[in-house]
């Protein structure tokens, strides 16, 4: 157990003071994808420690963990593919890591279908990183959602897979009536069932922090205000930003309301008529704008990753940090591994299990690109 508030300045502190453990974990190698004809790539995990229950945790409904239908498993959504995998899996070992109760947290995975690694490959890396984790891979089609993206001002927006959480009420199984859905390149400082117990008052659909300060116009055109008929759908709303890669979502009033299609009537209008440009972050604001259950802003210190652009250094929002969120152009471990990193970097580093080797046909000895093996995060 960590303590339940820390100010983002001891985080630092400890963070950069305290020396890394290095345990002697052992880790696995996959063949993954083929650099050209001459070589290939392999991905190597370090095996995360096997996190277990507390004396003080709930037991399970059924008696085992391995069902999805368990009611008293915590539900985390995360999607998952070749490009942030080494993101998706500092992410959990960060959740187990700080979990009161791992074993109680069930992971759904969605994956995309022609991801270069394939879902199958994918679920063996997670099964061989986290062997006692309960989770779930679902393939998502992308086909269901290409014909609905518009160009964004970044290419990595228009991803597919960036839509997959609007489509979570009918991927997941039916028994799921609740879930947290989290990008993978966040960490988790802090027990998640904390934020897993909010409620979702009224007939509230999610939960997220809200940033009420921020110009809410900029996430939409000049053609979508000028329209008195676009414009007014704010008009009965007191409309905040929030950042959609962390969000406690109501599945079942999700489903009942039917907002996956409310929300593709907006990506449908996009199409025809330019109204924003970036990404799948507007329409969830276009839908949920002005409704949104408040969570506090330790739950996602976005922005870490700097402006959708250039990419910078950004430095923690005030205040207490239970999720650190490098939302933005720049990610951590393309910084750490360019040995370019920003200071905030360091925090994210310690969760990374992550060390990758292209070895040359006819060559004895890998090259090494990365050595951040078995760098665990005990500084909390």
């Amino acid at each position: 157990m960590i303590p339940t508030r820390f100010s983002a300045a001891v985080l630092l502190f400890l963070s950069l003071l305290l020396p890394s453990l290095c345990l002697g974990i052992r880790s696995i190698r996959i063949r993954v994808v083929d650099v050209d004809e001459f070589g290939v790539l392999w991905l190597r995990f370090a095996e995360a420690p096997d996190y277990r229950n507390g004396a003080d945790c709930p037991v399970s409904t059924d008696g085992e963990f391995g069902s999805s239908c368990d009611a008293s498993l915590v539900h985390i959504a995360m999607t998952l593919d070749s490009e942030y995998l080494r993101g998706s899996m500092a992410a959990v070992h960060s959740v187990l890591r700080h979990a009161s109760c791992p074993e109680h947290v069930f992971f759904h995975f969605i994956s995309a279908e022609f991801d270069p690694v394939s879902p199958r490959v994918l679920t063996q890396l997670v099964r061989s990183t986290f062997p006692s984790l309960n989770f779930k891979v679902y393939i998502f089609r992308e086909d269901v959602v290409i014909n609905l993206i518009s160009s964004s001002i970044r290419q990595a927006l228009e991803n597919p897979l960036n839509y997959a959480r609007n489509y979570l009420g009918d991927i997941l199984d039916r028994c799921v009536e609740r879930v947290i859905y989290l990008d993978s390149d966040v960490i988790v400082v802090d027990d998640i069932r904390k934020l897993w117990d909010i409620p979702l008052s009224g007939h509230r659909v999610i939960g997220a922090p809200e940033y009420c300060h921020a110009n809410f116009t900029k996430y939409f055109t000049d053609s979508f205000w000028s329209d008195p008929v676009l414009s007014r759908v704010f008009a009965s709303r007191k409309p905040c930003y929030f950042n959609t890669g962390v969000m406690v979502m109501d599945l079942s009033r999700w489903r009942e309301g039917n907002y996956r299609k409310r929300i593709e009537k907006w990506m449908e209008l996009q199409r025809k008529k330019r109204i924003y440009d970036l990404g799948s972050l507007p329409p969830f604001l276009l839908v949920f704008g002005g409704n949104v259950e408040p969570v506090h802003h330790r739950w996602n210190q976005h922005g870490l990753g700097g402006d959708n652009v250039r990419g910078s250094c950004r430095p923690l929002h005030p205040g207490p940090v239970s999720l650190l969120h490098w939302s933005g152009k720049g990610k951590p471990w393309v910084r750490l591994d360019a040995k370019n990193p920003c200071t905030l970097d360091s925090l994210w580093e310690p969760y990374d299990l992550y060390r990758a080797n292209v070895q040359k046909l006819g060559f004895s000895s890998p090259t090494s690109s990365s050595t951040l093996v078995g760098n665990l995060g005990y500084f909390l």
